[in-house]
């Protein structure tokens, strides 16, 4: 079979990071096997167990060695992924074939396995939402005051600012980055628990000496790299670890697509474009068109971890007892995948905002098109300040309103609310004021000072000191 004739996993050939990927190669799965069964050896014979010093080391002298042919061919044979491996292993360090896996069960190393993986996955998300952060900050300070229409019900309402904006997509990523550190901080492993969970076989290996159990899931714990195991499992870790993950990694997925979806509707309007390539096609047939493709990939991949997080609650609730199979493959595809979106949904989402172009004049104008509108509080106050009478202002705005919404609807013309308002003598006393309270800055409230405060109180304590994560090229 020629490479034109597999599948291609698109999220390992045009979106995920190849970190992300290398995280959840076979290298990097087996090698975290290799890791358990070393240190599972290492604590055995330190608490006294018949495990050789020459033995752990023959093992650590080929933990990096494999014949993947051969491990292939064994699991053939053999019809278990981890038994192929646990042979293949003894083959390469004959003299502790004897005692690789002692007392151990597969979920033994391929739980923690799994745990260690997801870890570290999590860790790597975490430094993508800071990246994003940091983008979002640098753009949100640089448009901290420039006024822009505000949506609700994508219908028009009072001004904010487009670095107001900004903070907002950029709060959604800080509750994620909180989760996301949060559960790392937390997160145990299986430990070294035997079949279904008693811990049985370790107990018999130890002549019943409970102290030794407890001591050797520390070690071993502590060799992989956590502080503490689950308190009790059955044969593997509750999968309800899975749906916590899963349900993180969704939130981030979430979060991102609410600001993919904003970018296309701004782009629409034409006030913010994503950025693209000189020489970038937008359409086969179109040639002006320029669509917001990189935010439909994002909302795309954000779709997809979204579902797949279902599977996990579905497999966590549907385990049965100890345990039973169904949970295997499903994980094996879900768990990745939704790691490896993510981390292609973060890079796009940095690469976006880092390059994201405004249009100042665009926002000017549309906010000119319905300032008149949206002042018609004010110039009602002005009046009255000036001696008129409240109620009939506001039922003259009330007309004129819907005389200039007419015209606007059924001539097409400009906006003329200001100009019924100044030719009505009721208006005459703040008629030459009209320009003074239409200006922007009186209608965005607090939203620069937010802006300032939100990032700097908020945002730059959390990213301080984060460890910079690689710019990826995007392959649109």
């Amino acid at each position: 079979m020629t490479d034109a004739e597999r599948f291609d996993h698109p999220l390992i050939q045009r979106y995920a990071s190849r970190r992300m990927a290398a995280m959840f190669a076979p290298r990097r799965r087996h090698e975290a096997w290799r890791d358990l069964w070393i240190a599972l050896a290492r604590a055995e014979h330190e608490l006294g167990l018949p495990v050789t010093a020459a033995q752990i080391a023959e093992l650590e002298s080929h933990r990096t060695e494999f014949d993947w042919d051969r491990v292939a061919e064994l699991e053939r044979e053999l019809r278990h992924d981890v038994m192929a491996h646990v042979h293949h292993y003894g083959e390469l360090a004959p003299s502790a074939m004897p005692i690789i896996h002692l007392g151990a069960t597969s979920c033994f190393v391929t739980d923690n396995a799994d745990l260690v993986i997801y870890r570290e996955a999590l860790g790597l998300v975490g430094q993508r939402l800071c990246a994003a952060l940091s983008a979002l900050g640098s753009f949100g300070r640089e448009h901290r005051d420039l006024a822009c229409l505000g949506y609700t019900h994508f219908q028009v309402a009072q001004p904010v600012t487009v670095g107001k904006r900004a903070s907002l997509w950029a709060q959604d990523l800080v509750f994620d980055l909180d989760e996301v550190r949060r559960l790392v901080e937390w997160l145990p492993c299986r430990g070294v628990k035997g079949t279904t969970g008693t811990q049985a076989s370790f107990l018999a290996l130890f002549d019943g000496d409970h102290e030794k159990v407890e001591e050797l899931d520390r070690r071993v714990c502590g060799a992989i790299g956590f502080d503490r195991s689950i308190a009790v499992s059955g044969q593997t870790y509750t999968r309800k670890i899975d749906s916590m993950i899963m349900g993180v990694l969704a939130g981030v997925a979430q979060s991102a697509a609410k600001f993919a979806n904003d970018l296309r509707l701004l782009s629409h309007e034409g006030e913010i474009e994503e950025p693209s390539e000189k020489s970038q096609i937008g359409s086969s047939a179109m040639a002006y068109k320029k669509n917001p493709m990189r935010c439909e990939r994002i909302n795309a991949l954000a779709r997809y971890v979204v579902v797949a997080a279902e599977t996990a609650a579905h497999t966590a609730s549907t385990q049965w007892l100890e345990r039973t199979l169904d949970d295997s493959a499903i994980r094996r595809i879900a768990i990745p995948e939704s790691f490896l979106a993510v981390d292609a949904i973060l890079t796009l989402m940095t690469n976006v905002v880092r390059g994201l172009v405004v249009f100042p004049k665009v926002c000017e104008r549309r906010l000119r098109e319905s300032l008149p509108f949206l002042a018609t509080e004010e110039i009602l106050m002005a009046g009255v300040r000036a001696g008129g009478d409240r109620q009939e202002l506001h039922e003259r705005i009330r007309q004129h309103s819907r005389e200039a919404a007419r015209q606007i609807k059924v001539e097409g013309r400009a906006n003329p609310l200001l100009e019924l308002l100044a030719a009505d003598p009721a208006f005459a006393a703040v008629a030459d004021r009209f320009g003074e309270l239409l200006d922007p800055r009186r209608f965005v409230g607090r939203a620069p000072q937010q802006v300032d405060a939100f990032f700097g109180r908020e945002v730059d304590p959390r990213i301080a000191g984060a460890e910079s994560v690689e710019s990826e090229d995007i392959r649109v």
